[in-house]
This record gives C-alpha cells, sequence and structure tokens, in this order.
C-alpha cells in the first residue's frame, strides 16, 4: 500500500509498506504511529540538507505524545521520474 500527503509548499510526498517496514524495525517506538509520520511531512518544519540538495528533514513536535515521543523527524527524497515528481519517504525516527 502506498499512501500520499502533501506537505506545506505543495509538494506531494508518498510512503510505501516497504519504507515503513524499514521505519518500524529500526526505531520500534514509531511502530503505531504511522499517521503522526504522515502529518509530520504534511505540517512539520523543513530544512534541506546541506550535502544532498534533493534530501530533506521534516520535524514536528507533539504536545501529546504517544509513547513518549515528542518529535519526529522524517527524511524525503525529492526525485523526478520521467518528467514527474517521485518523493517519498526514506526514513524516520523519534527524538
Amino acid at each position: 500500500m502506498r499512501e500520499e500527503v502533501v506537505d506545506r509548499f505543495g509538494n506531494a510526498i508518498y510512503l510505501t509498506d516497504e519504507r515503513w517496514q524499514h521505519i518500524v524495525e529500526n526505531h520500534s517506538k514509531l511502530n503505531g504511529c504511522r499517521h503522526e509520520v504522515l502529518s509530520t511531512v504534511r505540517s512539520g518544519k523543513r530544512r534541506q540538507d546541506n550535502w544532498y540538495p534533493d534530501k530533506f528533514y521534516y520535524l514536528k513536535k507533539f504536545r501529546k505524545p504517544r509513547g513518549g515521543i515528542k518529535e519526529i523527524e522524517v527524511v524525503v527524497v525529492f526525485h523526478w521520474k520521467r518528467d514527474e515528481p517521485n518523493n517519498f519517504i526514506l526514513t524516520a525516527y523519534q527524538h
């Protein structure tokens, strides 16, 4: 399954099941927090990576943390495929 959200800048960004599995296997505290990860991309603060201009970090603080998670950071890669944007969530982790 593939879920797509739009960030504050109008960019469509998607999360695949394969990437979600990677996230929860490597950052188990995020298991059950898929909605919060997508919410971070939708409305979090964004900064560009200094070394890789196609990589962005989205950060969001949560007032009512789930499982003790107060902040989530999501790494998004922006690509083009056949003249179409192909922007996807690479990973996510909690702070």
